[in-house]
């Protein structure tokens, strides 16, 4: 009987058995060559931490607040598509889970369960993540939707205005299995062309690449909930988003699965969040799996961080029980590293402690 794992890392290959290869590829594919998708792990283990001593550290908060949300821990669930490849019963085991750690999960426009009944299946803190299809009557109802399900804030993608090429789906002409669609949107089948990922077909039919920041103003606008904008690279972008009215930034680069070298999202976040300068709260996401990584980010300017492919891994292996789980690991090594930092609350990870 293989051993329990004990950390993030060792999660993908627990859920190996559990997946078939369409799926297991889908989830941990990158974008061309895959090189952002390697960097984002090698430049967090780049990064070298320079702790305090002599700190009483006996009692240790990680509590913090992300776009008017109280959370335990900066540890939240990023958006990705299709979790019922990974469990029967997908988004909402996966909303079990997480509510069960405490921690905060962003549910994807792709996803393969409704968002109303995401929102039943737990009463944890939820956002939605917002991709803006050429039909604006959906993308409406679907803001409009989440906030009568009780979702916190709306998160809109910026980063895909077409799908980065994803040669592993490319092969496999990835598609959804027979009784799985995107459950969100009408018509949401995702059928391969022959020789192409039935994910990239949607994207190129169904999205609106004409997004601009006019639209994100019109966002704003349009609803009451807070926006976060995620897939932001640069520092100008970042003050640009606030300035439409952004109150969330999060630096990502889609986990390596769109545009291929551009550099790890800690790379990015220094930059990102000098010129944020507190007006926004700022998130992260690509490439954590430890909590020294968390503590890295925060140190860097980031209010939380989001994971994604190991959620995915744990849900595969583990079901909602798998999540809480992965969750909870990386929350307790993220309480070690700060204890061991001499940090009794996130207020106090700062530049200092980084080497």
């Amino acid at each position: 009987m293989a051993a329990e794992p004990v950390n993030l890392l060792e999660l993908e290959a627990a859920a190996a058995e559990a997946l078939g290869p369409l799926a297991r590829d889908y989830y941990r594919s990158g974008a061309g060559e895959e090189l952002t998708l390697a960097r984002n792990r090698a430049a967090f283990a780049e990064i070298e931490l320079l702790p305090r001593v002599l700190v009483d550290v006996s009692a240790v908060d990680t509590a913090t607040t992300m776009l008017g949300t109280d959370l335990p821990h900066p540890v939240t669930v990023a958006p990705t598509a299709f979790h019922r490849l990974a469990d029967p019963e997908g988004e909402a085991a996966t909303a079990r889970g997480a509510a069960a750690a405490g921690a905060l999960m962003c549910l994807s426009s792709l996803s393969n369960t409704p968002m109303e009944e995401v929102a039943a299946a737990c009463e944890g803190p939820r956002w939605f993540q917002l991709y803006v299809f050429r039909d604006r009557g959906v993308t409406r109802d679907l803001v409009a939707r989440a906030e009568a399900a009780g979702y916190g804030a709306i998160v809109l993608t910026v980063d895909a205005p077409v799908l980065g090429r994803r040669e592993r789906d490319v092969r496999n002409e990835f598609e959804l299995p027979e009784g799985l669609a995107i459950a969100c949107v009408p018509d949401g089948a995702v059928d391969a062309p022959a020789g192409q990922s039935g994910l990239a077909a949607y994207f190129a039919t169904m999205l609106d690449a004409s997004l601009d920041w006019s639209d994100l103003e019109w966002l704003a606008s349009s609803t009451s909930l807070p926006i976060a904008v995620k897939g932001v690279h640069r520092p100008d972008d970042a003050e640009r988003a606030v300035e439409s009215g952004a109150v969330g930034v999060i630096v990502s680069n889609h986990g390596g699965r769109q545009l291929d070298t551009v550099p790890a999202t800690i790379e990015m976040l220094p930059a990102i969040a000098e010129a944020v300068a507190g007006r926004a709260d700022l998130l992260l996401d690509s490439g954590v799996r430890r909590g020294t990584d968390v503590v890295k980010a925060l140190a860097l300017g980031a209010s939380g961080v989001m994971i994604g492919r190991p959620i995915l891994w744990a849900l595969a292996s583990g079901g909602a029980d798998g999540v809480q789980r992965a969750i909870e690991m990386l929350v307790a090594e993220t309480r070690e590293a700060m204890t061991l930092c001499g940090a009794r609350s996130l207020a106090e990870l700062g530049p200092d402690l980084i080497a």
